[in-house]
């Protein structure tokens, strides 16, 4: 939900393919694997064109991994997280789009420390850790190898930089800085696919102004 905000990272491909594609962003927030799949078939309907849908991004687990004693709401079990990405990957596969334009994203890695102060600013204690997290990327890896789908796996890119701490805003939510470093590894997943698009419609001063129904229609 927050990638369309201010230097969002879905603001970033939008901006990057203005003219060639709509990004269309329908991310919730607070939403786990459970619910998406639920609502996938209608955000995805099976009378949408696949031919016209180029690349399709799956983003879910750091609500999915929250810890179930303290999180039982938007907790999901390891193994129905991993059979529910399956299951979406399927159902875009049944409405006809191919496995090579779905991309699967890992969670980020979580900064317990920061966590934990926002959690007991809400008056909460911590109610996930980054070890949980990580075998929820891991099991996204995986489901992705299983499925044939591109991964992204920011939980192990993002913490090859020993301080990950600046990639969050609040030890689990992307900074700004975060949504760049996602950008920039999703785009250079989709350059290929997507730079090569053509312009909608022609630059303006590539139109006919004394016949511009020859250029445009």
């Amino acid at each position: 939900q927050y990638s369309f905000q201010e230097n969002g990272w879905g603001a970033y491909l939008a901006e990057r393919l203005v003219r060639k594609c709509d990004v269309v962003n329908r991310g919730i927030s607070g939403y786990n694997t459970r619910w998406a799949k639920l609502i996938l078939p209608r955000l995805v309907t099976e009378n949408t064109s696949a031919d016209s849908i180029v690349a399709v991004t799956i983003f879910f687990g750091a609500n999915d991994s929250a810890l179930k004693e303290l999180n039982p709401k938007q907790h999901v079990p390891l193994e129905e997280y991993a059979a529910n990405l399956k299951s979406m990957v399927q159902y875009l596969k049944s409405v006809d789009i191919t496995a090579d334009r779905i991309i699967l994203i890992t969670p980020p890695p979580l900064q317990e420390s920061a966590w934990e102060k926002a959690c007991r600013a809400k008056g909460d204690k911590l109610n996930r850790c980054n070890a949980t997290t990580g075998q929820y990327a891991q099991a996204c890896v995986q489901v992705a190898r299983e499925c044939g789908t591109d991964v992204l796996d920011l939980w192990t890119l993002m913490q090859k930089n020993q301080d990950f701490s600046s990639y969050l805003s609040d030890g689990l939510h992307l900074s700004t800085k975060g949504n760049s470093f996602l950008a920039a590894q999703l785009w250079s997943r989709l350059e290929n696919k997507l730079s090569a698009l053509p312009s909608l419609l022609p630059y303006w001063r590539d139109v006919d102004h004394t016949n511009p129904e020859a250029s445009l229609l």
